[in-house]
């Protein structure tokens, strides 16, 4: 059974790697509205933070809705106007960050929140799939290539992350590896 959501491209690569650049690049294209859901969160205590966020602003057509979706970002998918429009995701691994570090508490078990993580997860494809009037481009770092994390928290952001991945590559009617600027299709 094919479950492809023809209206999903998944972009995944490491850090650094131009997935942005390639999503960013594909909307260029697009001759109609383009919605950016930014998922970093903005912590007053983070200027390095603060200029990822300016940096990648900076690069974005003014005419492009920008909309920062930290969270619930189902519901951000549900409530975006009727297209056609494209849409991109910056980034799943952030989304699945923010959703990780939700609450979370020194010391508490981090893998206790992998059912909750997977079913939002799981609510944003059923939502992406319901839009059929819009084009998705979610791009994602790809986690799995490097050192095993020292700590549990690490190891379980690495894992939950790995398990989205693998959701969206599934339903994806088109998969792009990015590496060192260079792309491939995967799918």
């Amino acid at each position: 059974m094919n479950n492809d959501k023809k209206n999903l491209t998944l972009i995944t690569g490491g850090a650094r790697s131009g997935k942005s650049e390639l999503a960013e690049e594909m909307a260029f294209d697009w001759k109609g509205k383009v919605h950016y859901l930014a998922t970093m969160a903005r912590w007053l205590d983070d200027p390095e933070g603060a200029k990822r966020i300016e940096k990648h602003r900076r690069r974005r057509p003014k005419d492009w809705d920008t909309i920062e979706a930290p969270q619930s970002l189902d519901r951000v998918v549900a409530e975006l106007p009727a297209g056609p429009g494209l849409v991109i995701v910056d980034c799943l691994s952030l989304y699945v960050s923010n959703l990780t570090l939700n609450g979370y508490q020194e010391g508490s078990d981090p893998y206790d929140k992998e059912d909750e993580v997977a079913g939002l997860i799981h609510s944003v494809l059923i939502e992406i799939a319901k839009r059929t009037d819009l084009k998705f481009i979610v791009v994602t770092n790809e986690v799995g290539c490097s050192i095993v994390p020292e700590n549990r928290l690490g190891r379980a952001y690495r894992d939950f992350l790995g398990s989205a991945n693998q959701h969206f590559a599934q339903q994806a009617v088109a998969v792009w590896l990015m590496v060192s600027g260079l792309k491939m299709r995967l799918k």
